[in-house]
């Protein structure tokens, strides 16, 4: 019984020592796993802090899908100093940015380690048409004043590509009137216009109640908007013969409220 008592015993002495061994090395391990973690992060650190992550000029912010806004103009939008750590930018902020600009419809911003810099894909909301508030609206003083259209009735500040040096992409198409009248058709009205043969030079819409255009054949009443508009566009360009028959010069206006019934108005006579 005495040897089996003092044989439990240094089994129980060589467990403990065996289990203090462990410890020792399970804390040595978590010593160097804590040393080799601490010296990664600080040669990371260290690593993004040096001067070859700087954006140091413009010219390393690469600009992609502009037709009509400048890679300078595009730039100055960026609220961006130089030089700048690569690692500071946050291209989601600068992309939203971009986005509240009137003239970008969307951005995706991203950044790029060799060489670094900063890729920027924009997409334009490409102006269709000038947009001049009436004059009773621009003597009130929450008048936007006079900007740009594009197809979906967004407006654009008027600077955004009144000194492109390809101005020659602007259009020429003029609206006259209230955006809160004429915003909620405008689409549709843009839409059935683009695909129609008649070149229409101006859009009056001060008076809801008769929207006029001014068209190579000359000035047309069209009553208020309505869905008709396609069919008096249609006749419009059935009646291209005009000038050969009547003389425009003495023409007032044609008169489309009912695009069944054509009426040329003519001045009166002298």
């Amino acid at each position: 019984m005495a040897n089996i008592v003092s044989v439990s015993s240094n089994e129980l002495g060589n467990r403990r020592q065996q289990l203090r061994r462990q410890r020792r090395q399970r804390l040595v391990q978590i010593l160097w796993q804590g040393l080799a973690v601490s010296s990664l992060t600080g040669g990371v650190f260290w690593a993004l802090n040096q001067p070859i992550w700087l954006i140091r000029q413009p010219e390393q912010v690469t600009i992609e899908g502009n037709q009509l806004l400048s890679d300078a103009r595009i730039r100055d939008l960026l609220p961006l100093s130089y030089p700048q750590s690569l690692w500071q930018i946050q291209p989601q902020d600068l992309a939203k940015i971009l986005e509240s600009q009137g003239q970008i419809a969307s951005a995706t911003v991203t950044r790029e380690l060799f060489p670094p810099r900063l890729t920027i894909k924009i997409q334009e909301r490409r102006p269709v048409a000038i947009a001049q508030p009436s004059p009773t609206l621009t003597r009130r003083s929450d008048a936007s004043g006079v900007g740009w259209l594009d197809a979906n009735g967004g407006w654009i500040p008027l600077e955004s590509y009144a000194k492109l040096e390809r101005s020659r992409q602007l259009p020429s198409l003029k609206v006259i009137g209230n955006p809160d009248q004429y915003r909620p058709h405008w689409t549709q009205m843009y839409e059935t216009l683009s695909r129609s043969p008649v070149v229409v030079y101006e859009i009056n819409w001060q008076n809801p109640a008769n929207l006029m255009i001014t068209t190579e054949i000359g000035v047309v009443h069209l009553g208020a908007y309505s869905s008709q508009f396609t069919q008096q566009l249609r006749v419009l360009d059935q009646m291209r013969n005009l000038p050969e028959q009547v003389d425009l010069a003495l023409v007032d206006y044609i008169d489309l409220q009912n695009p069944s019934s054509p009426v040329i108005q003519m001045l009166p006579e002298p």
